[in-house]
């Protein structure tokens, strides 16, 4: 229960005020119960005539509290029997009783009204930091996590901590005030049989415990293994085109099949374990009840207590009404403890570390000019180094090509200049200041990318357009979209720039959707551009058009391109072969084709 009240400090001080709200309401509730129940007693003894003594008024202050109370309610009703007689005065004290009740049923709904903005207001903010948390993460993050189980904790996970732990917020406020308040008040009656019930109450609840002890470690094994699940339907619709073209339905329907299978019987033991809570407490009560029942029967009837009949019954009222809110709060247990398991799950987002920081005194280009040093970097994903003391000069306003084979490290070298990794040894200076020296949003902002795969967003062209870009006009955004050959498709969709383009850009060719994402980087304006492998993937007449909207955006520009297809970048200032994480040649196209080396190798292959 430690970790359950370190959640609370963290989330719980924004809802101070709805706590002490509750906690106000819920005390008053415990009283109204008490006093509530207190009317019973003279409705016993006016039925069984069991108290035949004459009262008279005490004031108030002379003695204690209790027997001045108590003495001026018994004068009261003796003076109505008298004056209205003993049927209208039991009606008066039944009626008295619906009043006390309506009271604190009322309160009892405003302590609900109370804690609920809390507690869904705990839940709101978990999953705003969450998103917030999986956001501001690098993207060496994901590369270790599969996205499936990311999402599984964005949504199951949080789900959970809502339907276990925020469910028992209520409980764990309320039922320990009725607790309290009611053992108070049976220590008020009768100090030697409330002590007994001290006795056995711990170890009816020690049972309870040892049968919860495991309960969040299998609900633990749950939530992991709703992760597999969730990233086995992720892989699935990501891939669907892939498995209809090799008949894999039922291979990875079996495999589903089989995974779900797995979550169904840990589901099984968690639930049946969960559901021996209720009848275990009820059962545990019964007993304690009993036993209380026996022990303060035999003290009355031996003639060692000093309760009567009447009293007493009183007393078990007020501890069967303890044992109701036990039960709850041992639910409440098994609930939290289930709810924990998953907040281990989430707190393994919250509590990631991010390497990618801003220093303490960062430095600021008002004005990129563009030039960028590469001095002896070294990079390595985990223990596989892919960049090996890589040196390149690229002046301002040149456009530099990488090409080499799959893997030498040519993406590698894209994702180290606005900081998606940090280089293991080495060195990136941007206009002569070491990129690590800079704000990541002043760096980055400088920037523009356009990726093999075209990254749009299931909104309008217009919104995937000005996406990072907050005050673009209308115009400029037109503008940008003629620049990448994009205008015209756009014009002649059904409502222009305001026209959803689907999941993904699923409504548009691929060539449409490269052209999208090249008028987004057009609009930002960067002054350095990554091209990574941009028209590789489309066909001729798309690459064309792609390829003049890239002439166009990369005047003027430091640009860094990755490339297959050689004829793209036959004009790029200096041209750089990577081979094994090292730069093995670069200078133009014709000089290194004079050198004859793996340049020349690479353009051989693709002419023939």
């Amino acid at each position: 229960m430690k970790q359950f009240f370190v959640i609370l400090r963290r989330f719980v001080p924004p809802y101070k005020k709805y706590v002490a709200l509750n906690i106000i309401c819920n005390i008053l509730s415990a009283i109204l119960t008490l006093f509530s129940f207190a009317i019973i007693i003279p409705i016993l003894e006016m039925l069984f005539k069991v108290r035949e003594d004459v009262y008279e008024f005490i004031p108030w202050g002379s003695e204690s509290f209790k027997d001045v109370a108590i003495n001026n309610f018994y004068y009261a009703t003796q003076e109505a029997i008298i004056d209205y007689g003993p049927a209208a005065t039991l009606a008066g004290l039944a009626a008295l009783l619906v009043v006390m009740t309506a009271l604190k049923t009322g309160v009892s709904y405003l302590c609900s009204f109370f804690i609920i903005p809390m507690r869904n207001g705990i839940v709101r903010d978990i999953r705003n930091y969450v998103f917030n948390k999986m956001v501001s993460l690098p993207i060496s993050f994901f590369t270790a996590a599969r996205k499936g189980d990311v999402m599984a904790r964005m949504t199951g996970d949080v789900a959970e901590i809502e339907n276990s732990i925020m469910q028992s917020l209520d409980m764990m406020f309320k039922n320990p005030i009725m607790i309290i308040s009611c053992l108070a008040m049976m220590f008020a009656i009768s100090w030697k049989l409330t002590v007994f019930v001290l006795v056995l109450l711990p170890l009816a609840g020690m049972v309870m415990g040892a049968v919860g002890k495991s309960l969040k470690r299998q609900s633990l094994e749950q939530q992991n293994q709703w992760g597999v699940l969730m990233s086995n339907i992720e892989e699935c619709l990501g891939g669907l085109r892939i498995i209809k073209a090799f008949n894999a339905e039922d291979k990875v329907r079996n495999r589903f099949h089989q995974e779900n299978q797995k979550f169904y019987r840990l589901s099984n033991r968690i639930t049946r374990r969960q559901a021996l809570a209720h009848p275990m407490s009820e059962f545990l009560g019964t007993c304690a009840i009993a036993i209380v029942l026996w022990f303060g029967g035999s003290l009355i009837l031996d003639g060692n207590s000093s309760l009567n009949a009447s009293e007493f019954i009183y007393y078990m009222v007020i501890f069967y009404t303890i044992i109701n809110p036990a039960k709850d709060l041992s639910k409440a247990m098994y609930s939290i403890q289930k709810g924990l398991a998953s907040m281990d799950r989430v707190d393994r987002i919250l509590n990631a570390t991010n390497p990618i920081q801003d220093p303490e005194h960062p430095k600021e280009i008002k004005h990129l000019e563009g030039h960028v040093n590469y001095d002896h970097v070294s990079f390595a994903y985990a223990d596989r180094e892919v960049l090996h003391d890589v040196s390149l000069d690229i002046p301002a306003g040149a456009t530099v090509a990488l090409v080499g084979q799959s893997g030498s490290g040519k993406s590698t070298m894209a994702d180290l200049l606005p900081r998606f990794y940090d280089v293991d040894k080495g060195e990136i200076r941007v206009d002569g200041i070491p990129i690590r020296d800079l704000r990541v949003h002043n760096l980055r902002s400088f920037m523009g990318n356009v990726n093999q795969e075209a990254i749009l967003f299931n909104d309008t062209f217009y919104n995937n357009i000005t996406f990072g870009v907050a005050d673009a006009t209308r115009e400029q955004v037109e503008q940008a979209a003629k620049i990448a050959n994009a205008h015209d498709f756009i014009m002649a969709s059904e409502n222009g720039y305001d026209t959803n383009i689907g999941d993904r850009g699923c409504r548009l060719s691929g060539g449409q959707r490269q052209r999208i994402s090249i008028a987004r980087a057009i609009l930002k304006n960067p002054r350095f551009l990554i091209l990574d492998e941009a028209t590789s993937a489309l066909d001729t007449e798309s690459e064309k058009l792609v390829q003049e909207a890239l002439d166009r955006l990369m005047k003027g520009r430091t640009t860094l391109v990755i490339a297959h297809r050689l004829s793209t970048i036959k004009n790029a200032d200096i041209i750089c072969v990577l081979h094994e994480g090292q730069i093995v040649e670069h200078g133009t196209h014709d000089e290194l084709i004079a050198l004859n080396g793996y340049y020349k190798h690479l353009v051989d292959m693709q002419s023939f």
